[in-house]
């Protein structure tokens, strides 16, 4: 792997481990947990989904235990939410709001570093869209919560494979980098925001209420 495509997924990875977390800490953060119970959630939304595509494609030991700044970056966004969650504005939209930040930037980096391991444009992306779940659902589960993913009123796995598919599928037919990276950024992070303004949910099957 080249020394740049290295250091851009680096950053991917904290940056977007980074605001993950901080949807962690968040959500721990309303459901009045205490100090150690935000740096808890924190580190597992920001760390479950690269822990698993790392886990998936043989890129042991895994990033998040091989690299300190790993571990540092989610201990720092848990602390940043618990001790200044009200500068944050109102948790309930700030959390969605970073959770579909850090979706954008997640699957980007699950589906560059699962085609720089040689998987197909299609795994890559499946990589990809597990990468920017995963978290999110360790949170969920954690939380109490249905995992996002899993909810009608959510339409959330539907921009994140988009996204993902975009740069695996992209970045294998050599297209220029950044502007991959930028339009799968915009892609599945953009749906998702507007998914939320608009209230739009994934589709159901023909006639399924009756069922």
């Amino acid at each position: 792997m080249a020394v740049e495509q290295t250091l851009t997924l680096l950053v991917l990875d904290l940056v977007g481990c980074f605001v993950f977390a901080i949807s962690g800490g968040l959500m721990a953060v309303r459901k009045e947990l205490d100090i150690f119970g935000v740096i808890v959630l924190a580190c597992v939304t920001g760390l479950g989904g690269g822990f698993l595509r790392d886990m998936a494609i043989g890129a042991t030991p895994v990033a998040a235990l091989s690299d300190w700044r790993y571990l540092v970056v989610p201990m720092a966004a848990g602390l940043l939410a618990f001790y200044f969650h009200p500068a944050l504005g109102r948790l309930g939209p700030m959390i969605n709001v970073f959770d579909a930040l850090g979706l954008g930037l997640f699957v980007i980096a699950g589906a560059v570093k699962a085609l720089d391991f040689g998987l197909s444009p299609l795994a890559a992306a499946v990589m990809g869209l597990a990468t920017g779940v995963g978290g999110g659902v360790i949170r969920d589960v954690l939380a109490g919560q249905v995992p996002i993913i899993l909810r009608r009123s959510v339409f959330y796995a539907i921009p994140a494979f988009a996204g993902a598919a975009i740069v695996a599928f992209g970045l294998f037919l050599t297209l220029p980098q950044p502007l991959v990276m930028a339009a799968a950024f915009a892609v599945c992070a953009g749906w998702r925001l507007l998914a939320m303004w608009q209230h739009w949910e994934a589709p159901l099957p023909r006639g399924s209420a009756s069922v």
